[in-house]
């Protein structure tokens, strides 16, 4: 792993394989790198694409914003409740800058980009802000933001209001009772892995604030239907049926705000990336980069 300065921070980032063709990938709320399984990673090098996973902005070894304090989580629900879009301390337009500079600092003038429900929505900004660093799109688990679209199931969202437990093994926990609360029905779960991972999270970077802050650049960001219409780049949109946090009828309408956008509805695939998973999204998202190549 390594660190590069980009877009006035620092951005940690690790590298897999040496295809000619670079495929950026952009992980979720609160979710640092290594949610992208270093495994998951060597299958798509393993099909010609040099891989890029790296930590957004306020997770993991990136630069964090501390200093701008901690959102109050339900004062953001109240005023999106009310049809208002809350104060944030940055945006998801600055995150999808971070993920441009750090393709420029490396020395790639484009790349294949897939995000992962708000990677997949940074991945989508990005196709519209900085287009000519975009050579294809892969939104997954992701959304337009539209208010109109169906939202999560209650006892999820009541979930993610909660703050996490600050010890580690409350953390890893809480950690497990979420993903088996978000995760995929029709795949085995597999609470062993989930553990581990849970507990190298907590030991690499432990900041709900950041999460906090992330959560807020999603809420400010809106709507982003109309601005999806001005993308160019070939998309695939990936959803599971049986999403309880971002349900699948979101993946359908990010389809159809993108002309010309494939989608690809895995049955039973919640929100996570259950191993049983791993195949398609793997034949899939390399397949769709290097038709583009």
């Amino acid at each position: 792993m390594a660190k590069v300065d980009a877009n006035g921070i620092e951005i940690e980032y690790e590298s897999f394989g040496e295809g000619d063709e670079t495929l950026l990938l952009i992980m979720g709320l609160g979710a640092q790198m290594i949610l992208w399984d270093e495994a998951f990673c060597e299958l798509l090098a393993a099909r010609g694409l040099r891989v890029i996973r790296f930590d957004n902005r306020d997770t993991g070894l990136s630069t964090h914003f501390d200093a701008a304090g901690v959102p109050n989580v339900v004062e953001m629900m109240g005023r999106l409740a009310k049809g208002e879009l809350p104060e944030s301390p940055y945006s998801l337009d600055d995150m999808a800058a971070d993920c441009a500079g750090l393709l420029a600092a490396l020395g790639v003038d484009a790349a294949h980009i897939c995000g992962a429900s708000m990677g997949g929505m940074i991945a989508q900004t990005m196709a519209f802000r900085h287009p000519e660093r975009v050579k294809s799109l892969v939104s997954v688990m992701s959304t337009t933001g539209a208010p109109s679209l169906p939202q999560g199931k209650p006892e999820v969202m009541a979930l993610l209001a909660q703050a996490p437990p600050s010890d580690r093994a409350g953390y890893i926990d809480y950690s497990v009772n979420m993903w088996r609360t978000v995760g995929s029905p029709g795949f085995e779960f597999d609470e062993a892995g989930t553990r581990e991972r849970s507990g190298r999270h907590y030991d690499r970077n432990f900041d709900p604030g950041g999460v906090g802050r992330q959560l807020a650049a999603v809420f400010a960001h809106g709507d982003r239907t109309e601005r999806l219409a001005a993308v160019r780049a070939p998309t695939l949109v990936i959803h599971g049926t049986a999403d309880p946090l971002v349900p699948m009828e979101a993946g359908v309408a990010t389809q159809e705000a993108i002309a010309g956008a494939d989608i690809l509805l895995i049955d039973g695939m919640g929100h996570d990336f259950a191993r049983g998973v791993w195949p398609q999204m793997v034949d899939a998202i390399s397949s769709h980069a290097l038709r583009r190549a």
